[in-house]
C-alpha cells in the first residue's frame, strides 16, 4: 500500500510550499494531462494519466512509496478525495485545498454564489441537473463531455436561461463567456468548464442568507394551503385534502419533473414547486395559465406553463418523473402512462370512472391504489357543516421503477 497520499488541488495558481514538498518526494504521481505537464512533477514519479477514479486508486492503493493526486479546484468538493477515503482502497488521506472551479466562476461572473444549487452533470444525471436548473434561479453546473453548456441548452428547450461559461479555468486559454441557453448548441466549448445558469427572480438577501441554496423557510409555513392563499376560486378537484394526498403520494423533490395536467388555479403546481422540483403545468385554458403564473410570481418559484389540450400537447414534452392528472380523464392517463413516469395521481368524481382510470393504470404495469376521500369543513362558531367534498384518489407507482 502507498506510504502516503496526499492529494493537492490546483486552481491554476503557484503551488504552495506544503503542496511542493509533497510532489517533492512523490515516487507515484497521477492527474490530468495538464497536471503531470506541471514542472514541479520529478522526472523519475511514475505517472497515471486519471480516467476512472476507482482504477487509480487500486493502483495508488498497490504502489510501494509515497504517491500524490493532482485535481482541479477544492479536490474535497465533488473531487476525487471522496473515491480515495472509500474503505475498500485503504488509503490515509492528505489533502492541500485549492479555490473550487464553482468559487472561482461565480468569482469570474462577479456574483455571489451562497443561494446557489450547485449539480454535477453527466451522462447519467444531465436530465436531473437540467430539472434543478429549471426549479431554481441561480445554478452552478459541473459538466462533463457529453453533458456540457450545448446539452444543458437543448434540454432546457422552452425555459430562457442566461449561462455563464466558464472554460479551462486557471488555465493560460481561460474564457468566460455569457450566452442565453438558446445559443449555448451553437457553440463547441472546451473541457473542463463550469456553467452558471441564471433565469428568474434571484432574491437579494440584506446581509446575506443563512443557509446555502434556497431558503427553505421562504413563503408561509406548510402545505396544501388553504384556497384564500391562491386568491380562492380553486376547481372541485384542487380540494386542501386532495392537495395533501396528491402530495404524499407523488413525493416531488430535488431533480424531478413534475407534470401538473390540468393546472387550474395553480396551486398543485405551485406546492410541487416549493418542494424544489421543476414543474410544468399545462392546462387548455389560457386564463387558467395566467393565474399558474401569477400564483408563482406570488410564492417565488420557478414553473413553466404550457397552454394545450392533453393528451396531444404532452406528445413534445420533456420525460417526467412524476404527474398530477388534474383533467382529461382515462385517456389523459393513459397517454401519460405511455410515457412511463415513476407515480401518477389522478381523481374521480364517482366509482365507475375510478374503476375505469385504475384499470388503465394496472394495463401499463403499475401498482394501483385508490381511496375514498371526504372533506367536511365545519363553522367552528356553531359547529355546523359548511362545505362537503368527496373524491376518489387513484396513484399508481411503476414497480421496476426507483421510489
Amino acid at each position: 500500500m502507498a506510504d502516503r497520499v496526499t492529494v493537492i488541488g490546483w486552481d491554476g495558481s503557484p503551488l504552495t510550499a506544503a503542496a511542493r514538498s509533497a510532489l517533492g518526494a512523490a515516487t507515484l504521481v497521477a492527474g490530468a494531462a495538464h497536471h503531470l505537464d506541471l514542472p514541479e512533477v520529478p522526472q523519475t514519479a511514475e505517472r497515471i494519466r486519471l480516467g476512472s477514479l476507482a482504477l487509480a486508486a487500486r493502483r495508488i492503493a498497490g504502489h510501494r512509496g509515497t504517491a500524490v493526486v493532482l485535481a482541479d479546484g477544492d479536490p474535497g468538493f465533488f473531487g476525487v478525495v471522496r473515491t480515495l477515503r472509500a474503505p475498500e482502497f485503504g488509503l490515509e488521506v492528505e489533502v492541500v485545498p485549492a479555490v473550487s472551479s464553482v468559487a472561482a466562476a461565480f468569482a469570474r461572473a462577479g456574483m455571489p454564489w451562497d443561494d446557489a444549487q450547485v449539480v454535477v452533470a453527466h451522462r447519467r444525471t444531465l436530465r436531473r441537473a437540467v430539472n434543478v436548473c429549471r426549479a431554481h434561479a441561480k445554478v452552478a453546473v459541473l459538466t462533463s463531455p457529453g453533458a456540457g453548456p450545448a446539452e444543458l441548452g437543448l434540454l432546457l428547450d422552452g425555459v430562457h436561461r442566461t449561462f455563464v461559461i466558464c472554460e479551462e479555468l486557471g488555465t493560460e486559454r481561460e474564457q468566460v463567456t455569457v450566452v442565453t441557453s438558446d445559443k449555448a448548441a451553437d457553440h463547441t466549448w472546451r473541457d473542463p468548464n463550469v456553467v452558471i445558469v441564471i433565469g428568474g427572480p434571484v432574491s437579494v438577501t440584506d446581509g446575506g442568507g443563512w443557509i446555502t441554496g434556497r431558503d427553505p423557510g421562504a413563503g408561509p409555513r406548510g402545505w396544501a394551503l388553504p384556497a384564500e392563499t391562491y386568491g380562492g376560486g380553486l376547481g372541485e378537484g384542487e380540494t386542501d385534502l386532495l392537495r395533501a394526498v396528491q402530495l404524499a403520494r407523488l413525493g416531488p423533490r430535488v431533480g424531478d419533473l413534475v407534470w401538473d395536467i390540468g393546472s387550474g388555479s395553480g396551486a398543485f403546481a405551485v406546492e410541487a414547486a416549493r418542494c424544489g422540483a421543476a414543474v410544468i403545468a399545462v392546462d387548455r385554458d389560457p386564463d387558467a395559465c395566467g393565474r399558474t403564473a401569477a400564483a408563482a410570481r406570488r410564492f417565488g418559484v420557478q414553473l413553466q406553463t404550457v397552454h394545450g389540450t392533453a393528451p396531444h400537447i404532452l406528445e413534445n414534452l420533456p420525460e417526467p418523473d412524476v404527474v398530477r392528472v388534474g383533467g382529461g380523464g382515462a385517456t389523459v392517463v393513459s397517454a401519460v402512462a405511455d410515457r412511463r413516469p415513476q407515480r401518477i395521481v389522478a381523481h374521480a368524481a364517482t366509482r365507475d370512472a375510478a374503476e375505469l382510470v385504475g384499470r388503465d393504470l394496472s394495463e401499463h404495469g403499475y401498482d394501483v391504489e385508490c381511496a375514498l376521500l371526504q372533506s367536511v369543513e365545519l363553522d367552528t362558531r356553531g359547529w355546523t357543516e359548511k362545505e362537503r367534498s368527496v373524491a376518489f384518489l387513484l396513484s399508481g407507482r411503476l414497480p421496476d421503477r426507483s421510489p
